[in-house]
């Protein structure tokens, strides 16, 4: 029961974009990532400080590279979630799983150790098939750049990913590594800023500012019930359960936005969350009791 954690999870990520795509009317890419690190940076360091978790860290460098790849690939995936329909973003950024396991087969094909590699190179093989039939349909828009833009999202992702499974190793509290990331995230978004600038006052519309507030609250949500569910509950079950969050995107697509997605779409979108959960179980193997990916 407590890998339903993730599900909640989830869907607060899903329900993250959705906050994300409102906003985007009013405020760029890197705007969004800024108010997304401040928002997040207050409402975490309440929680830590009620839970009496320090901020002092022993391995800085650790956080701040984990926190320019993290910061790279939620500007990327802010980025789509703008530009695509919502199902099409969260699914390229989600994709990251798949990545670990291109950068495991890499590694072992490099060291000569290709064995046993056969049903994992699968797995990857499909996912990239799944891709290839989700951003069909924009091949001929502008999209394609925002489809690429996502792509690049789920690939630092993964990157982010190992960074937080070598921070878990190195015994730092799962809310201290969130809160680091939230504070790269600002960084992150402030450092964009410099060369866009700011909206200008009389752009923004009060019907997308007030989004602001949620898609820090929701991605910090979003991290806390990701990180539970994989202190508390089994490892393969939990990653399995992530990918519920392209169901939420995915519907929220349709009702809200009127994303009409072709077949094709959905194909690919299918190949990808089989090919993850596939990934997932054979991934055990090499990286085992790996924590969660965070937004």
């Amino acid at each position: 029961m407590q890998a339903l954690w993730m599900v909640l999870g989830a869907f607060f990520f899903a329900t993250m974009g959705v906050a994300v795509k409102y906003a985007s009317a009013s405020f760029s890419t890197f705007e969004l990532v800024f108010y997304r690190g401040l928002i997040s940076i207050a409402f975490l360091a309440l929680i830590l400080r009620g839970r009496g978790i320090g901020l002092k860290t022993p391995v800085p460098y650790m956080h701040a590279w984990r926190s320019i790849i993290g910061g790279a690939s939620l500007t990327a995936w802010f980025y789509a979630i703008a530009w695509l329909p919502l199902a099409t973003a969260m699914t390229l950024n989600y994709m990251s799983g798949i990545w670990v396991s291109a950068f495991i087969v890499g590694g072992a094909i490099l060291y000569g150790k290709t064995e046993r590699q056969g049903p994992l190179l699968a797995t990857v093989l499909l996912g990239f098939a799944g891709v290839v039939l989700t951003l069909r349909p924009t091949i001929d828009q502008n999209q394609l750049f925002a489809g690429l833009i996502g792509l690049l999202s789920g690939m630092s992702a993964s990157l982010a990913y190992l960074q937080v499974t070598a921070l878990a190793r190195a015994g730092e509290p799962e809310g201290r590594t969130v809160f680091y990331f939230a504070v790269g995230t600002a960084v992150t978004g402030l450092v964009g800023i410099l060369f866009t600038g700011f909206t200008p006052p009389e752009q923004i519309h009060w019907q997308a500012a007030v989004w602001l507030l949620p898609i820090g609250v929701l991605a910090s949500l979003g991290q806390w019930c990701m990180t539970r569910a994989y202190s508390r509950g089994h490892t393969l079950v939990v990653a399995s359960l992530q990918y519920s969050g392209i169901v939420f995107a995915s519907l929220y697509s349709l009702v809200l936005f009127g994303d009409q997605i072709p077949l094709y779409g959905w194909l690919g979108i299918t190949l990808i969350v089989g090919s993850g959960v596939a990934a997932t179980f054979l991934r055990e193997r090499a990286i085992p009791n790996t924590p969660a990916e965070e937004h």
